[in-house]
């Protein structure tokens, strides 16, 4: 047993089966929507959570957490608010990464790309499906922005939810929208034994095609 906070100490050992190349499906969007699947089934709190990487004019690096809300064969997408610290990022530098972090079961999946603004007519369906309170928090909140205290933030709140009773539609805030994240390689990592993990990854090629690599661990 180890000492509380022994960090050096920590360490699991993962026995995963082997992932082959035979193993993944012929696309990567497949391959991600069945470990997305897989994750659901174990009981993974929000397996379409994805941590995202994002880096400033000057090259310092941020991450954050988004949830993935489409995916198809050319994007993944995501939603924020575009003048957050990501949205300004990526207005400057597209390029970014988002990392699948199932570490309950030895599992993770990165995907590099480019992102930019998704549709105004895809923004405006997604944001109306969204309960009410998130609609709300949308409009309220100037995401990176710094407060003064959470009071300001909770008048901002009862602000908008005067001005939009519940029950009432609730309009889009021009700030506020997908991205679409078109990847040029997506990497499927699962853990094994004495840290020999398998990792497989999808890159795409200069004519358009995807190809498949094995990497070291």
């Amino acid at each position: 047993m180890t000492e509380p906070n022994d960090l050096a100490a920590m360490r699991r050992r993962y026995d995963r089966p082997p992932l082959r190349r035979a193993d993944l499906a012929p696309v990567w969007d497949q391959q991600l929507r069945q470990w997305i699947a897989d994750a659901e089934a174990a009981g993974i709190a929000e397996p379409n959570a994805m941590v995202l990487a994002t880096a400033s004019p000057d090259g310092r690096p941020r991450t954050r957490t988004v949830l993935l809300k489409d995916l198809n064969d050319e994007r993944l997408t995501f939603y924020t608010n575009y003048s957050s610290a990501k949205g300004r990022d990526l207005a400057d530098n597209p390029w970014c990464s988002v990392t699948f972090p199932w570490i309950a079961m030895a599992r993770q999946v990165t995907v590099v790309g480019r992102a930019r603004r998704g549709s105004d007519d895809a923004a405006d369906a997604y944001f109306a499906s969204r309960p009410y309170g998130s609609q709300i928090g949308a409009v309220a909140s100037p995401q990176s922005e710094v407060l003064t205290s959470r009071t300001v933030l909770e008048e901002r709140e009862a602000e908008a939810r005067a001005q939009y009773p519940e029950g009432s539609a609730v309009p889009r805030p021009w700030h506020w929208g997908g991205y679409d994240l078109a990847p040029v390689s997506v990497e499927f990592w699962q853990g094994r034994a004495d840290r020999l993990h398998d990792r497989l990854r999808y890159v795409r090629t200069a004519d358009g095609a995807w190809i498949v690599e094995r990497l070291a661990p």
